[in-house]
């Protein structure tokens, strides 16, 4: 019941301002000043309103000002109702601004003032513009022969109000850690699926589904969900529990609400929400936690730019501090400086980009520079680390007014590649990053990070991603998992073959070797040597790499299936073609048997890709830290007998309940191979 309206100011079809957003509100108050050069007074100025969505924005209204009609040197305010002619609504609401066209003395003084003087006139007209307080506030300048000057105030203005505005907006102070427990006497007989949506903001999650029967109204999921929290929004949030039966049908069975900001901070809060007009309850464990580390600034005033604070911040995470806050892993400072030849997006071969910083659910972004192709942002922004095998991506778009933004390139790198304080040119890629588009970025990136926290991570389960679009079918996609598959498969079934043609003597040589190996093997092996084995292949893998004769990098695979992908690209354009034509109705009944084939044979070519890729030193980190587990593991079954390690294991598993009632269960094995990257990764 409720929207998250800004504004946007139009001149001649180019967006000159965007306002910042005012969160849950139906009667917003901006208290914004805006100052906008024009030229001639025969033009009229759009007032457009938009609700802002987690995708794109809702049309809310708009009005115009004819600024013939506007008096010089006098502030008026102006009510103007807000009409949108596709909408069957016939009170959109109104919108209420201050408007004053100045002209005279202000516009002497910016024709005497030279070229020297730019910055003073930038600092001056920001000071004497933000001095004033109204709702909306537009100081129009009539601008002739001072046009250049005065546009370079007014660019200058904007950019540092709407980088001001996004700040505010983006940064979060809090961490809001939600632990889905189970639910209670939950509602809707027949077996079913049941799944918990949770909104906080824009933030949405969705948790796995729970398999609910006749004879159990209690579902389980035991998931762990962390939310941004921006303590001036006052967010509710929002959980609906959903039921969905064996024929797709998806039925709503209540909701609840928890109000964040009356939670006690710095402790975890047990709750029992009872469901909105329906019998049942969930019970969950809500954290709030303060949070650190999230900034935006300029060059000259970035945190690690400083040696005294670069220095407190290497403290922070040095080795005697591994145990001291086990979930602050490290710190990622990023530069984003240019971009150079990027594509033209508009129609007068122009683009009005910005960059998008993604790391895990964290996102921040840059302001916009518009009619720019190689734009200049020269903005630092700093990240809490929560997992050292996260991935940085940074996305440029072009700003598209009212449509959704279009995309211009991506980059995305790992934060263990980073090489601290060195300036990188990086050229962006497609969306899938399988080939490269046009232009090209500069950035500085720094990552500090305590490799003991880090290493402890790694063995729990990942951060579960913000909810996205649901998986399509794709005939290219589907091909390559079966082509991964089949590799496998191949592997495993050789190996077969081998063994077979040992025991069946197709080689004498091969299989006397064979047989003895087997006999020492069997007679002299110890458990002990099983991990002290896996330790030779690291060595002998690792002994390859270094002498040169096999590559640890994808790169020349990812090269082939990239050249794959592009021989596919005139392919793609007739299977869309033919998809129009029928093949999509022709699969539609069995699209999700489809897609969850295309899943399952993914996740086994991902598994058997990366214990291939542990063992190939594709993640050094994750190698070593393999081996060293493996040694631990060699040295404990050398001088600790097999029944006591079964003891302890079996002791920790019965007791783990008892112990911790609302403890996560999750397999460390299957928790560390996630982050080790497939071949297609």
């Amino acid at each position: 019941g409720t929207s998250d309206p800004y504004v946007k100011f139009k001149l001649n079809g180019k967006t000159l301002y965007k306002s910042k957003v005012v969160y849950k509100n139906l009667n917003p108050v901006w208290d914004e000043t805006v100052v906008l050069p024009v030229q001639t007074l025969d033009q009229k100025l759009w007032i457009k309103v938009y609700d802002r969505d987690l995708t794109s924005s809702d049309f809310m209204g708009s009005a115009f000002v004819a600024l013939a009609e506007l008096e010089l040197n006098r502030t008026i305010e102006q009510v103007l109702k807000l009409e949108d002619p596709n909408s069957l609504e016939d009170d959109m609401g109104v919108i209420v601004l201050n408007l004053r066209i100045a002209a005279g003395f202000l516009l002497s003084c910016l024709i005497l003032l030279n070229e020297r003087c730019e910055r003073w006139i930038r600092f001056t007209l920001g000071h004497l513009a933000m001095s004033f307080k109204c709702t909306i506030f537009l100081h129009l300048f009539i601008a002739s022969k001072t046009s250049l000057n005065l546009g370079h105030v007014c660019v200058f203005m904007r950019s540092m109000r709407l980088s001001d505005s996004l700040r505010k907006n983006q940064l979060w102070n809090g961490l809001v850690t939600i632990t889905l427990l189970e639910g209670k006497n939950i509602p809707g007989g027949g077996l079913a699926e049941i799944f918990i949506l949770l909104k906080l903001g824009d933030q949405r999650y969705k948790s796995k589904a729970s398999i609910k029967d006749f004879l159990n109204a209690n579902p389980q999921w035991r998931e762990q969900f962390d939310f941004h929290y921006f303590s001036d929004r006052k967010d509710m949030l929002d959980i609906e529990i959903w039921r969905k039966d064996n024929k797709k049908h998806k039925e709503l069975l209540g909701t609840c609400q928890v109000d964040i900001a009356a939670l006690p901070t710095k402790q975890t809060n047990c709750l029992e929400l009872p469901l909105e007009k329906h019998p049942g309850s969930l019970l969950m464990l809500i954290a709030v936690a303060p949070c650190t580390g999230v900034s935006i600034s300029d060059l000259c005033v970035c945190p690690l730019g400083d040696p005294s604070e670069r220095q407190q911040i290497s403290q922070r995470y040095c080795i005697k501090n591994s145990f001291r806050d086990i979930k602050d892993i490290g710190f990622l400072q990023v530069k984003v400086l240019k971009a150079v030849d990027l594509l033209a997006a508009d129609f007068a071969d122009f683009s009005d980009p910005f960059c998008v910083l993604e790391l895990g659910n964290d996102s921040l972004q840059t302001h916009t520079v518009y009619k720019n192709l190689n734009p200049e942002w020269n903005k630092v922004f700093t990240f809490p680390i929560k997992d050292i095998h996260d991935v940085l991506e940074v996305t440029v778009f072009d700003e598209d007014g009212d449509k959704p933004p279009d995309f211009l390139g991506k980059v995305a790198i790992p934060l263990l590649s980073i090489k601290n304080g060195k300036q990188s040119c990086y050229t962006l890629k497609n969306k899938d990053l399988e080939r490269a588009s046009k232009g090209v970025i500069y950035l500085e990136l720094d990552v500090l990070f305590n490799p003991v926290k880090a290493s402890i991570r790694t063995f729990k389960p990942r951060e579960k991603r913000f909810t996205e679009e649901n998986r399509k079918f794709s005939k290219k996609i589907l091909s390559r998992n079966v082509d991964r598959v089949k590799k496998i498969t191949m592997a495993i079934w050789n190996t077969i073959q081998f063994l077979r043609s040992c025991f069946l003597w197709e080689s004498t040589v091969k299989s006397v070797i064979a047989f003895a190996i087997f006999v020492v093997t069997v007679w002299s092996v110890e458990l002990y040597m099983v991990p002290l084995a896996l330790l030779v292949l690291f060595a002998y893998n690792f002994s390859l790499i270094r002498t040169g004769k096999v590559n640890n990098t994808q790169d020349a695979q990812a090269s082939k299936e990239a050249e794959l992908m592009g021989l596919d690209e005139d392919e793609d354009e007739d299977d869309k073609e033919s998809e129009k034509k029928g093949l999509i109705d022709r699969i539609h009944m069995v699209q999700e048997i489809i897609i969850a084939v295309q899943s399952i044979l993914d996740e086994i070519a991902s598994f058997g890709e990366r214990i291939k890729n542990t063992f190939n030193w594709t993640v050094p980190f994750l190698s070593v830290l393999a081996c060293l587990v493996l040694a631990a593991a060699t040295v404990i079954l050398y001088f600790i007998p097999l029944r006591y390690i079964v003891l302890i294991w079996g002791i920790n598993k019965f007791t783990k309940k008892l112990r911790n009632p609302y403890a996560i269960d999750n397999n460390e094995l299957l928790d560390f191979l996630s982050r080790v990257p497939s071949d297609v990764q």
